[in-house]
């Protein structure tokens, strides 16, 4: 079928669209990217304005038939299964859709990293509250996460040759984090080979790959989530 799924999300960064673009990718499903076609901006805007039934707050929000579903996490649960990407079972698809919320939650503390006093300040607005800020994400909540999803990698519907939505969302939290702290990475990526090994494993897998190398993967920039700013990050050696 042409165009099963209509993504909704901003046409120029990655940010929380690029977790459900890699599932779609990785399936090989078909999609279309709508605000990045001529008028699909407009129209995303005008749902997120005008819309009387399932209005969305924000993008990303996914077109699947009648259903309008939005937010990351939720769109992953509903294509989890229907990708081959989730296991069958309902406690292994609450499992992941459970770690998938911790992702969320770990995805936020990035940004408050570089924007500790909320998006509608400038970061030169907030340079001084941003390095304090990113230096306890560096020190403290960095290692929590990538220590706990490394500590579970074994485990469960999470473990095996199979991959899930988790595996892929877990690829992007490694590649955005090394964009945007690569000194920091560098200093942590060694204690944490179990989750580096997911990370590779991912990238290898040919439609990744291929998705990598193509137009349709939106470079990093200043402008998303995961951003690069020297000051922020670990100090040179």
């Amino acid at each position: 079928m042409k165009n099963a799924y209509l993504l909704y999300y901003w046409p120029s960064i990655q940010g929380r669209g690029e977790f459900v673009r890699l599932a779609l990718e990785d399936a090989g499903a078909s999609y279309s990217d709508v605000a990045r076609s001529a008028s699909g901006f407009r129209r995303m805007i005008s749902m997120m304005e005008t819309a009387k039934a399932q209005r969305p707050f924000a993008p990303p929000f996914l077109r699947a038939g009648s259903l309008l579903i939005a937010q990351t996490a939720n769109i992953l649960f509903y294509l989890g299964p229907r990708l081959g990407l989730a296991p069958k079972s309902e406690p292994g698809r609450l499992r992941l859709h459970q770690l998938q919320l911790t992702i969320a939650d770990w995805l936020v503390e990035v940004h408050d990293a570089h924007h500790p006093l909320g998006g509608n300040f400038y970061f030169e607005q907030q340079k001084r509250e941003a390095r304090r800020r990113a230096a306890d994400f560096r020190r403290s909540r960095l290692p929590k996460f990538l220590n706990y999803f490394n500590s579970i990698s074994h485990q469960g519907n999470y473990s095996g040759k199979g991959i899930t939505y988790v595996h892929l969302s877990l690829f992007q939290m490694i590649e955005g984090l090394r964009y945007a702290f690569p000194r920091a990475m560098e200093k942590h990526e060694r204690k944490y080979l179990r989750l580096i090994d997911i990370h590779d494993r991912v990238a290898a897998r040919p439609r990744i790959a291929a998705y990598l190398a193509s137009e349709r993967r939106v470079a990093f920039n200043r402008q998303d989530i995961f951003r690069h700013y020297p000051e922020l990050d670990a100090p040179k050696r």
